[in-house]
C-alpha cells in the first residue's frame, strides 16, 4: 500500500552506491540537453525563456516520484509548447504578465485533469486518441513548429496573423527584405554542430556542445549590438508622427479592451440573474450588441496598428559618429560622404508602445538577454470557476495528447528494461507534476522521447536521475543564468527545428493505409486539417478523433455478417471471400460483432437477403462465435428473427454462443424459446446434426446433398 502511494520508495530495494553513481551520470547528461532545450520550448509557448528553466525544475523530479516509468523524463516537450501556445493567444499577448499567468493556470487545470483521470483509473480514455490521428496530428505539429522558428533563423519579425500560412506568407516577405546574415549565420551553425556530433557519436550531448560553442561566439563578436537613442538621433523626417500614430494605435486597443472587459463582467452577472421562460431581456441584447460593437473596432485598430508596425519594421537606417552619440540615416537617404559603422539598424517594435526619446534600435542580433536569477516564485494560480472551465477544452486536449506520448515513451523504454508499467499511476505522475509545478511558475509538460532515450542511453536505473536532473537546474537557476545572455535566439530556434525532425514520420501515412484505407484517409485528413487551421490545432484533434468515432460507429451499425461453407483446410470459412459454393438448403451465418441497439436489425437484414438469394433454404445456423455481448435491443431482434424464421417453417439453430451472451438468453427465457436441442457446441456438431435432421425429418431425398459444400470442399 505504501509503494502505492509512494513508487519512489520501490527504488531503493537493492540500491547501491554503483547504481547512484550511474544515476548521477544520467541525471546530468539529460540536464545538460534539458537547460537548452527548456528554455527554447519557452519561447515556442510565447513565454519568456527563462520559464522553460522554472518548467525544468520541479515537473521532472515530482513526474518520477509519483510515476510508474523509472526512466521517463518529463519537462517542456514541443508540441504541448505549441498547443499552449495557440490555446492563449486569443486570450492575451504572448510573452505578456496576462499570457503568463494563463500559462501557469492552464498547466494547473492539465495537471488536475491528469490526476483526476489517473485517481479514478480512467487511463483508458486515450484511446480516444487512435493511433493514425496522433500520428497526422504530429507530423502536421511538426511542420508548424520548425517553420514557426523560421523568423527567429532570419532575424526578422513579423506579427502573427489568424493563420500560420499567413504568418509564413509575412516571414517569407520579411525575409526577402532583409535577412540578418550573422543571425543565419548562428542558426545554420547552430544545426552543422548538432548533426555533425550526432554522427560522431550519439552519446555527446550535441545540443549543449552547439549553445556553448554559439554563445561564446556571440559574446565575442559583439553578435548583440542594441542601441537606445531619442528619436531626434534619427535622421527620418515624419518619424515622430509614425510612432506617435502607433502609441495612439495602441492605446486605442487598450481602452476598447478595458471597457469590453467591463461589459463582459456585467454580462456574466446579468446571464447568472436572468431566468428562463422569457427569452432574453433588452438590456442583455444591448450588452451583446455592445460587445460585438467593440469587437469590431478593436480588430480594426489592431490591423490599423499591424500596418504601422509593418511600416516601423521595414526602416532600414546606418549609423555614424562615435559610440554614444550616433547618428542615425536611412538606407535610402544616406549623405555623400559619411562613413558609417557598417551595421544596418532597424526600429525594435511590439505590442506596447514606443518612448520618443528612449528608442531601441537593433544593429545585430537578438540574443536571450537577462534572466533573473534564484529560484521562481511559489504561488497557487488564480484558479477560478470561469477560468477552469474557459481553458478546460484546450486542457483536456493536452492532457490526453501529452499523457499518450508519455504513455507511448515508456512502454517503448519498459519493453527494453522489462519493467511493470501502470499507466494510471502514470497518470498521476504526470498530473501532479502540472498541479505543483504550476505553484512554482511552470507551465504545461510531459514526458520526452529525445530526452527519455538520452536518459536510458546513459544508463538510468531509478527515477534519482530524474531528481538530479531537477537539481542541476536549480544550480543553473541559482548561480550560471549570467551565462546564457549571448545565447542567440537563433540557436534556440535551430535546438527546437532538429528536435522536432524527429517527430515527422511520413512511414506512419502509409502503414495506417495499408492497414485499412480508411486510417490512412484518416490521418492524412487529420493531417491536412491542423495545417490549415494552424495555429488553433486543437481542430486537427477534433476533426481525426469525430472522424475515428464515425467509423468505429459504422462500423458497429454494419459489422462483419458472413454466410460460411467449407474451405480446403476444412474449417468453414467465409464463402463470398475465399470463393466458396453455399448449401442450398442450410445456411450457416457467423455474426462478428457485439449484437446491441446500433446493429440488431442488420442481422435480420442479412438474413432476409440470404433467403432471398436461396428460394430451396430450408435451415439457417447461427453461429454465435464472434457475439461478444448482447442488450436488450439485440436480444429482442434475435427473439424476432426466431419467430419469423418458425413461421415461414425454417428451422433455427445457434452454435458456439459465448457465456455472457447465454446468460442474457436465460434472464430473458429466449433459451427457452429457441429450446435446447437446438443449441451446439460448435459449428462442426451443428452442421452434422442439422444435415442429419434436414434428410430424414424432411421431404429432402439424402442423395440431393452428396456433395454438399458444409461437408465437402466446393469452390465456385
Amino acid at each position: 500500500m505504501l509503494t502505492k502511494i509512494f513508487p519512489f520508495l520501490a527504488w531503493f530495494k537493492d540500491y547501491n552506491g554503483t547504481a547512484l553513481r550511474t544515476d548521477a551520470i544520467a541525471g546530468l547528461t539529460v540536464a545538460l540537453v534539458l537547460i537548452p532545450q527548456s528554455m527554447a520550448y519557452a519561447q515556442l509557448a510565447g513565454l519568456p525563456a527563462y520559464y522553460g528553466l522554472y518548467a525544468a525544475f520541479l515537473p521532472p523530479m515530482i513526474a518520477s516520484l509519483f510515476g510508474s516509468s523509472r526512466q521517463l523524463a518529463t519537462g517542456p516537450v514541443a508540441v504541448v509548447s505549441l498547443m499552449s501556445a495557440a490555446s492563449l493567444e486569443p486570450l492575451a499577448t504572448a510573452g505578456g504578465p496576462e499570457f503568463i499567468a494563463y500559462s501557469i493556470l492552464l498547466a494547473m487545470i492539465v495537471g488536475i485533469f491528469q490526476f483526476s483521470l489517473g485517481v479514478l483509473r480512467l487511463g483508458l480514455v486515450v484511446n480516444f486518441l487512435s493511433h493514425p490521428v496522433v500520428n497526422g496530428f504530429t507530423n502536421a505539429a511538426a511542420i508548424i513548429i520548425a517553420s514557426s522558428q523560421f523568423s527567429k533563423f532570419f532575424g526578422v519579425y513579423v506579427d502573427k496573423a489568424p493563420h500560420h500560412y499567413d504568418t509564413m506568407i509575412r516571414v517569407t516577405q520579411a525575409a526577402m527584405d532583409y535577412t540578418h546574415m550573422p543571425t543565419l549565420a548562428f542558426g545554420v551553425g547552430a544545426v552543422a554542430i548538432m548533426v555533425t556530433l550526432k554522427k560522431i557519436n550519439p552519446r555527446i550531448p550535441n545540443v549543449l556542445v552547439a549553445v556553448a560553442v554559439c554563445t561564446l561566439i556571440s559574446y565575442y563578436t559583439g553578435f548583440n549590438n542594441d542601441a537606445r537613442v531619442p528619436v531626434n538621433a534619427i535622421d527620418l523626417p515624419g518619424l515622430s508622427h509614425s510612432i506617435e500614430e502607433f502609441n495612439h494605435s495602441i492605446a486605442e486597443i487598450s481602452k476598447l479592451g478595458d471597457e469590453r472587459a467591463v461589459l463582459n463582467k456585467e454580462l456574466d452577472v446579468l446571464l447568472k440573474e436572468e431566468t428562463g421562460g422569457h427569452g432574453p431581456s433588452l438590456h442583455l441584447v444591448e450588452l451583446k450588441n455592445q460587445i460585438n460593437l467593440l469587437t469590431a473596432q478593436m480588430d480594426a485598430a489592431k490591423e490599423h496598428s499591424h500596418l504601422l508596425r509593418e511600416e516601423l519594421r521595414s526602416l532600414k537606417f546606418e549609423a555614424a559618429g562615435e559610440k554614444g552619440s550616433l547618428t542615425f540615416y536611412s538606407h535610402d537617404a544616406l549623405p555623400a560622404g559619411i562613413t558609417t559603422d557598417g551595421n544596418t539598424w532597424r526600429v525594435k517594435v511590439g505590442n506596447s508602445p514606443l518612448k520618443i526619446d528612449d528608442l531601441l534600435l537593433m544593429g545585430g542580433g537578438a540574443v536571450v538577454g537577462k534572466i533573473p536569477e534564484g529560484l521562481p516564485t511559489f504561488a497557487m494560480p488564480n484558479l477560478t470557476f470561469n477560468s477552469f472551465f474557459k481553458l478546460l477544452p484546450t486542457a483536456i486536449i493536452i492532457s490526453l495528447l501529452g499523457f499518450m506520448e508519455a504513455i507511448a515513451i515508456a512502454k517503448a523504454m519498459a519493453t527494453k528494461t522489462g519493467q511493470k508499467l501502470d499507466p494510471n499511476q502514470e497518470l498521476i505522475g504526470q498530473g501532479l507534476s502540472n498541479i505543483l509545478g504550476s505553484i512554482g511558475s511552470s507551465y504545461a509538460c510531459s514526458g520526452s522521447f529525445s530526452r527519455s532515450a538520452v536518459n536510458l542511453q546513459a544508463g538510468a536505473i531509478s527515477g534519482v536521475s530524474s531528481v538530479i536532473t531537477s537539481i542541476v537546474v536549480v544550480i543553473t537557476l541559482l548561480f550560471l543564468t549570467p551565462l546564457l545572455y549571448h545565447l542567440p535566439q537563433a540557436v534556440l530556434a535551430a535546438v527546437i527545428m532538429m528536435a522536432v525532425i524527429g517527430l515527422v514520420n511520413t512511414h506512419g501515412f502509409v502503414h495506417a493505409w495499408k492497414a485499412q484505407w480508411y486510417d490512412g484517409a484518416i490521418s492524412i485528413i487529420t493531417f491536412l486539417v491542423t495545417l490549415a487551421y494552424a495555429p488553433h490545432l486543437d481542430k486537427g484533434i477534433m476533426v481525426g478523433v469525430a472522424l475515428s468515432m464515425a467509423v468505429f460507429l459504422y462500423k458497429s451499425m454494419r459489422p462483419v455478417v458472413a454466410k460460411l461453407s467449407l474451405s480446403e483446410d476444412m474449417v468453414l470459412k467465409s464463402a463470398e471471400h475465399y470463393h466458396l459454393q453455399g448449401c442450398r438448403h442450410i445456411a450457416v451465418v457467423r455474426f462478428d460483432g457485439a449484437l446491441f441497439f446500433a446493429n440488431a436489425s442488420y442481422l435480420d437484414e442479412q438474413v432476409i437477403r440470404f433467403r432471398t438469394e436461396n428460394p430451396d433454404l430450408r435451415y439457417i445456423l447461427l453461429d454465435a462465435s464472434g457475439i461478444n455481448d448482447m442488450d436488450a435491443s439485440g436480444e429482442e431482434a434475435l427473439a424476432l428473427l426466431v419467430d419469423r424464421m418458425r413461421a415461414a417453417k425454417l428451422g433455427f439453430g445457434i452454435s458456439s454462443v459465448k457465456d455472457t451472451v447465454l446468460n442474457v438468453m436465460h434472464r430473458t427465457h429466449l433459451y427457452d424459446k429457441i429450446e435446447k436441442d437446438n443449441f451446439y457446441p460448435d459449428s462442426k456438431t451443428a452442421v452434422d446434426d442439422i444435415i442429419y435432421r434436414i434428410h430424414h425429418n424432411t421431404d429432402l431425398p439424402e442423395e440431393g446433398c452428396n456433395n454438399c459444400p458444409l461437408t465437402q470442399y466446393r469452390p465456385q
